[in-house]
Order: C-alpha cells, then sequence, then structure tokens
C-alpha cells in the first residue's frame, strides 16, 4: 500500500490516482481537520466524476473511497508502506526535516518519494542512510488529469529504485519518463520556461497582445503538443529530422540568435500581462476556482479521446 505525506491539493491528487489504481492509500497530515476536509474534497471529486463517467479505474467511487484512510501518527502511517510520496509545500527545509524523519522509521525495501518540482534530489536526499531508496517523482499539477511523471534519481539512488518506481507509475495509469541525471528545473519546467521567457519578451516588445499570444499556443502549437512532442514534430514536418535540419536549421539558428536575455518578470511587461489576464479572468477566487474547474473538464475531455484515439 502506499503512503502520502501531506493532504494538500496535490496529495489528494496522488491518493486518487493511487486509489484508481486499486492500491491501498494511507494519507497522512498533523492536523486531523486537515484531513477529513481532505477527505471530503476526495470523495465530492469522486463522485462527481463518476456521475461524468470520467472515473478512472476498473473500481466504483466508493471502492476506491473506501481503499483510502487518514492517519495523524507518523509511525502508524508507514507501517506496512511499500511506497511513500511526499507531498509538502516547495521549502528545502521543510522537506530535509521529513526526509531525515522517514529515514529513522522506514525498512529497507520501501521507496522514499518526493513530489518537488524543482529541488535536485542531491539537495534532499544527501546524507541519508536510505538514500539508494529515495528518489524525486515530480507530477504536472493537476495529477488525475494530467499523467506525466518526472523520475529524477539522486546520484546514489539504487537503479531498482529508479525502476519499481517507473513501473509503478506505469501501473496506476500515469505518463513515467526517466530522466538519468538531476539538472535544475528537470525537463518539464526547463521546456515550461523557455516558452514563457519567449512569450514574456514578444509581448514586452510589443510584437504581440498577451492574449494573442496565449492563443497561438493553445490553438496553434499547443494543438499539435497535445498528441506529439517537439522532436517528432520537426521529423513529420519534412522528410525525417535530418532533413528538416537540412532544410531548417541555418533559419533556426538565425531567430534563436534574437532571443534577448533572461527577463526579469516585473514592472511594466508583467503589469501588461496581469492586466489582459484579469480583464478575461478575474483575480476572485470564485471566478479563478471556475476557471480552474473548467480547464480540468478540458483536461479530461483530452485524456478520453486520447485513449480514444490510442486503442482505434
Amino acid at each position: 500500500f502506499f503512503f502520502l505525506f501531506f493532504s494538500g491539493l496535490i496529495g489528494r491528487s496522488w491518493a486518487m490516482v493511487f486509489a484508481a489504481g486499486g492500491f491501498k492509500v494511507k494519507l497522512y497530515d498533523i492536523a486531523q481537520q486537515q484531513l477529513m476536509s481532505a477527505l471530503e474534497g476526495i470523495r465530492q471529486q469522486m463522485k462527481e466524476m463518476e456521475k461524468l463517467g470520467v472515473l478512472k479505474g476498473a473500481l466504483s467511487a466508493e471502492q476506491q473511497l473506501a481503499l483510502i484512510s487518514v492517519c495523524t501518527d507518523l509511525k502508524a502511517a508507514v507501517e506496512g508502506a511499500t511506497f511513500i510520496q511526499e507531498c509538502t509545500p516547495e521549502n528545502l527545509e521543510l522537506k530535509k526535516k521529513i526526509f531525515s524523519q522517514l529515514d529513522l522509521i522506514v525498512d529497507d525495501n520501501v521507496i522514499l518519494s518526493s513530489s518537488t518540482s524543482c529541488l535536485l534530489p542531491s539537495k534532499l536526499f544527501t546524507g541519508l542512510k536510505h538514500v539508494k531508496q529515495c528518489i524525486v517523482s515530480h507530477p504536472v499539477n493537476p495529477p488525475y488529469f494530467v499523467p506525466l511523471v518526472e523520475i529524477v534519481p539522486h546520484p546514489e539512488t539504487d537503479p531498482s529504485t529508479t525502476e519499481r518506481t517507473y513501473a509503478l507509475m506505469k501501473k496506476i495509469g500515469q505518463s513515467p519518463v526517466k530522466l538519468n541525471r538531476e539538472i535544475e528545473g528537470f525537463v518539464l519546467n526547463r521546456l515550461q520556461y523557455a516558452v514563457i521567457s519567449e512569450a514574456w519578451r514578444l509581448v514586452g516588445e510589443g510584437v504581440i497582445s498577451p492574449t494573442d499570444l496565449d492563443l497561438v499556443m493553445s490553438d496553434g502549437l499547443g494543438m499539435r503538443y497535445a498528441f506529439i512532442g517537439p522532436l517528432e514534430t520537426m521529423h513529420l514536418n519534412a522528410e525525417g529530422v535530418s532533413n528538416y535540419c537540412e532544410r531548417y536549421a541555418e533559419g533556426m539558428k538565425l531567430v534563436l540568435n534574437t532571443f534577448g536575455p533572461v527577463p526579469e518578470f516585473s514592472g511594466e511587461t508583467a503589469q501588461k500581462v496581469n492586466q489582459a489576464l484579469s480583464e478575461k479572468i478575474p483575480v476572485v477566487p470564485k471566478v479563478l476556482d471556475a476557471r480552474r474547474k473548467w480547464r480540468d473538464e478540458c483536461l479530461t475531455g483530452l485524456a478520453k479521446l486520447k485513449t480514444q484515439m490510442k486503442s482505434d
């Protein structure tokens, strides 16, 4: 069974993913109230998805809910766990403290995994006696709707830890990718930040409005990227990658050499982008939540379409 450390939004989403895969899940938090509200939130989401016919897994919502229990005692929570997924806020000292606590009470078989999106495994796990069992499994928010998981080893992580984590993620219906070594930002955020950086420069230089910029991605590049990546795009947009490079390398280098420095993400451009997005989606909890719900419904629909297309 699986033990999830901390019951925030990512912890809840992970709990739902593991339960959908038919695994027993124990959610741990120091606050009982937080656990109760997490369980209630999971119940509501699962029931709603069942009603819409988009619940993951072969089990009913009730059967999945029966697999999730809660615990405020760390030792009791860890007992019998084969995989521990830590989901605390992105704070290095907090995470290090948690892993050093877990290091003292786990056995030699359990995998210690972190959901961190940017902290390097070498910063999180160095010095732990169970370092060979430690790994980063970085999900994409929200993991229930977006299946990618980046698996990032510590330099001392045992290869069997990586393989077991990869196999588990496959089993619960996620799409794991293995990084051969750690790197700042892992892969997803490095690609995302490259796009954000150029988007910011184009808006800042007055080339395009913020709303039109987003349209370039949602109704342009994003349409392709929902199914194929940038390298396969190159392959299909010419007679293979070698041919693409022969045709377009000079043009690409010409354009890439005009990219400006890393933006500050502040000042006039920040105001411009904020104003445009706030007009489209006012920064009011109710409005933001409704838009997030719409986004998740779109992702659910896309996931269904992709599954259907794969089976066809």
